[in-house]
């Protein structure tokens, strides 16, 4: 069974049983003029992750290891989005508003897909979801009993949102977690330093926290 050096400790998984989860890559949040970088956020923060991610992703790919993918993003009516998040954010700059990429977080605009160096491949799932979670109104719980997961390897943004929250949630549906520090990504690093110290503290109250190349390096051992 692969072991990867991670904090708290140890990470052992059986990748016959493991998913890797690719959270909200997203044109809207990580390119230059997108949604994110309109309201002052610097992007860079998160586009850092995407070179180490590719890796990531062919090395499991490569191992033939499964990949499910998440969009984050609404119907164009805007029914499954509640006024406590559509009113969030400056006026003109809301869910479902014109932006660079098009209607901002709406499924099928350009600026919700993922980001091509990123793409899924045919045959890789992608879930889309209304809310910050993985789990909330999706039928992830669904699909990773059908592949038998116990383990979840976690990835994308934002480390202290989308991706606290989907290990929150896994996490209490039993899934072990580990999160990799250099593939997950905030606009903001202090958050990013906290939320991954969040996931480890006390004996890994969350999950794990480690780098990809470590499982890069497990797996095609």
């Amino acid at each position: 069974m692969p072991i990867v050096d991670a904090q708290p400790g140890p990470f052992a998984f059986d990748p016959d049983s493991t998913a890797l989860v690719v959270i909200d890559m997203q044109r809207d949040f990580l390119m230059p003029g997108g949604f994110g970088e309109s309201l002052g956020n610097d992007v860079s923060q998160l586009r850092r992750t995407i070179e180490p991610l590719a890796a990531l992703m062919t090395a499991w790919r490569g191992a033939g290891l499964p990949i499910i993918h998440t969009r984050e993003g609404h119907l164009p009516d805007l029914s499954d989005c509640p006024p406590a998040k559509l009113n969030r954010g400056a006026p003109s700059m809301r869910i479902g508003d014109p932006g660079a990429f098009g209607r901002i977080l709406i499924r099928g605009e350009y600026g919700h897909d993922i980001v091509d160096e990123l793409q899924p491949l045919p045959g890789e799932t992608v879930v889309d979801k209304p809310g910050k979670g993985a789990f909330y109104a999706t039928d992830l719980s669904e699909i990773l009993d059908k592949l038998g997961t116990k383990s979840l390897i976690v990835t994308g943004v934002t480390t202290e949102v989308c991706v606290h929250t989907t290990v929150r949630e896994a996490n209490d549906r039993g899934y072990e977690c580990l999160v990799l520090a250099d593939c997950v990504g905030s606009y903001f690093p202090e958050f990013q330093h906290v939320g991954l110290k969040m996931i480890a503290a006390q004996g890994g109250i969350f999950g794990w926290v480690a780098s990809s190349p470590s499982v890069i390096a497990a797996i095609q051992e």
